[in-house]
């Protein structure tokens, strides 16, 4: 996604959020729903993030989306924004070469090698996007993309998650977070965003409450994301992540309503 380099990381709002009071998390002994590994769960938390990468719910549809939007990262391309200039673009190419030896983008791994850490086109241009776009149509490359989101992102995510005693919601604020800062040990990657929520709450592993601990993690989320301009509408947490966490939805059930950069969504 729009995130600086992962390898080593790995228009703000117009109006205020109001305030509403937290709720508090229910009882330790209730039971639980499934988590966002459940494939109903995963199918909101590839919209969700659909909607504030591609301003769509339709994730299926960006296999093939690529374009560099100008953030410095080079071409941004995928369903989960995957970045020329980050390594996850290299890495994602480098695996649908191993499962498609000769595959239309195969060629492009030296220059890939090339301008990872850089903004530069050198080497892809002019043809590459129109090759991306070829590769996009291959199940095979489909895969790899889905394969390469989970294995960086989403797994890890959900590990995390659970480990701290986190519901869907909390694991989704986890993934989220990692898809645009990374997981390295920069000041702005997912570690410290999380290393910065801790310093004052615990999660609910710890004995801490989850509500509490995830409007802690929230509020890190928001500071990181202002740290660069690129990342500066925090939306995506204010009026989508934010709503469900006052609304007490912990498990992210349906029907679910947010809104990011301004566009309204809804899931049934």
């Amino acid at each position: 996604m729009r995130h600086p380099d992962r390898r080593t990381l790995l228009s703000a709002l117009g109006a205020s959020v109001v305030a509403i009071p937290l709720l508090t998390s229910p009882s330790a002994g209730a039971v639980r729903a499934p988590g966002l590994d459940d494939p109903a769960k995963k199918e909101i938390a590839m919209k969700l993030v659909s909607s504030a990468e591609n301003s769509s719910l339709d994730w299926k549809a960006q296999y093939g989306y690529i374009e560099d939007i100008g953030d410095g990262r080079g071409y941004t391309a995928g369903i989960i924004g995957f970045c020329s200039g980050t390594g996850d673009m290299l890495d994602l190419v480098e695996l649908y070469a191993a499962r498609r030896p000769g595959n239309v983008l195969a060629g492009y791994l030296p220059a890939l090698r090339r301008v990872d850490g850089t903004d530069s086109h050198a080497g892809l241009d002019p043809h590459y996007p129109r090759d991306w776009g070829r590769a996009a149509r291959d199940g095979a490359f489909q895969q790899a993309q889905n394969d390469e989101r989970d294995r960086v992102y989403f797994d890890p995510a959900v590990r995390q998650g659970k480990a701290d005693g986190l519901r869907a919601l909390g694991q989704f604020a986890y993934y989220d977070a990692l898809v645009m800062h990374g997981g390295g040990t920069d000041p702005l990657s997912f570690g410290s965003i999380r290393a910065r929520a801790l310093r004052g709450t615990r999660p609910p592993a710890q004995g801490g409450d989850e509500v509490r601990y995830l409007d802690a993690f929230l509020d890190a989320r928001v500071w990181a994301m202002r740290q660069e301009e690129a990342h500066s509408d925090t939306s995506r947490v204010d009026t989508a992540q934010r709503v469900f966490l006052r609304a007490g939805n912990l498990d992210l059930r349906p029907p679910l309503d947010w809104q990011v950069y301004g566009d309204s969504y809804h899931i049934d």
